[in-house]
């Protein structure tokens, strides 16, 4: 039950709640990742401050702060990891097209959407533009 709230709140309040950082070495994870490590870190402050919240929007986020004084120093600390892991992933998967230019036209040139192009470039093993390989992989698609 606690992870299905959890669930929710990383499905929409993750994705609302993101201050971008710079790209680089990203160490990002996954919003399973990222649900899974906040419900074992958080549960109980969650359960504890926030709950019969709404949990979309960035409520859950919002609460924890909100009680930030009483909730757990592990919880706050983890909540600010995912959060900035979650941020680095959707740069890096918003970077990608841009930051694999080269390779996308060198070996995908012809391949028509999106998803085609990023299965192109996550196949080919002839891509050796280290920031474009570093993208996808901080982007969660290889």
């Amino acid at each position: 039950m606690m992870i299905d709230r959890v669930g929710i709140f990383a499905g929409a309040a993750l994705a609302g709640f993101l201050a971008l950082t710079t790209v680089g070495r990203a160490d990002t994870m996954s919003y399973a990742d990222a649900v899974t490590t906040l419900a074992k870190e958080c549960g109980a402050d969650i359960k504890k401050f926030c709950n019969g919240e709404n949990l979309g929007n960035g409520r859950i986020q919002a609460c924890l702060e909100k009680n930030a004084s009483k909730v757990s120093p592990t919880c706050t600390s983890t909540l600010a990891s995912v959060m900035s892991s979650i941020a680095q992933r959707q740069e890096a998967q918003a970077s990608v097209f841009k930051v694999c230019q080269h390779d996308i036209s060198q070996y995908c040139n012809g391949v028509k959407g999106d998803g085609n192009i990023l299965s192109c470039l996550v196949e080919t093993k002839r891509v050796d533009n280290r920031e474009c390989n570093q993208a996808i992989t901080d982007a969660g698609w290889r």
